[in-house]
């Protein structure tokens, strides 16, 4: 009889728990240096020499970003895993399984439950206390570049990667659906720093500009330290009165005429 002991059914569950967080660490940090870098290179093509200067401050954005992206994982891990291998999340695969007219609803259930919980954690960030503990960190860069958008203290970081695995467990949603929350928050967040408006002006000045969040807006925010705090729509800011307008982009960085 061999004396090697077999793993038990707890250590299991842990090895599998650690793997899938670091299978999503890894996914993660690829979408941020893959989504960043395609950000990056746009502003190189588009605006020559905006970062120019700035490569102590982009080698700082990445580190900090890539230690955000573990702490990402660890709940996207835990995600993947239970649904997997038990079901206990409310993602369906099935595009039959609940009406069609209930895709974009979740969509939007998502993105307003994530700007609401973004904006009251970060005006929270704002506080004298809360941001010379964390919040500082992510502007410390001034103005932000592509790769800021995960630049975070771990303290800020954490309060970033609950949300969404949080609400799989409350709401359901189609893993494609999931999939295009993912990919707006990638993109907003990343564009909205990256110093110049990719979106054409007769959206980001016209009455979809008035809700909606882009560069033009979060520029202010990084500017003025105060005010504009949330992420996807400008609700919150309006409701609360903490909504101080569009920044000061120069023309030739404003988004396109059409």
């Amino acid at each position: 009889m061999s004396d090697i002991a077999l793993p038990t059914a707890s250590t299991a569950t842990a090895l599998a728990i650690a793997l899938s967080a670091l299978a999503m660490t890894a996914i993660v940090a690829l979408r941020y240096l893959v989504s960043s870098g395609a950000f990056a290179l746009a502003t190189r093509l588009r605006h020559p020499g905006l970062y120019r200067g700035r490569g102590a401050q982009m080698r700082r954005e990445i580190g900090w970003s890539l230690a955000s992206t573990a702490i990402y994982g660890l709940p996207a891990g835990i995600v993947a895993w239970g649904w997997q291998a038990h079901g206990w999340t409310r993602i369906y695969g099935d595009i039959d399984a609940r009406p069609l007219w209930y895709l974009p609803v979740s969509l939007l259930l998502y993105l307003l439950l994530h700007d609401s919980f973004f904006y009251w954690t970060h005006r929270l960030l704002h506080r004298p206390r809360w941001f010379r503990l964390a919040h500082a960190v992510h502007h410390e860069s001034r103005p932000p570049t592509a790769w800021a958008a995960m630049s975070f203290h771990p303290i800020e970081a954490v309060t970033g990667a609950i949300v969404v695995p949080a609400l799989v467990f409350l709401i359901p949603i189609h893993v494609a659906v999931l999939g295009l929350v993912l990919a707006i928050m990638t993109v907003m967040g990343i564009g909205n720093h990256m110093g110049w408006e990719m979106f054409p002006r007769a959206l980001v000045h016209g009455p979809a500009g008035r809700w909606l969040i882009t560069a033009t807006h979060h520029q202010r925010h990084h500017a003025a330290y105060r005010g504009n705090y949330g992420l996807y729509f400008r609700f919150w800011d309006k409701a609360c009165g903490t909504d101080i307008g569009l920044g000061d982009l120069p023309p030739s960085r404003l988004g396109p005429r059409a």
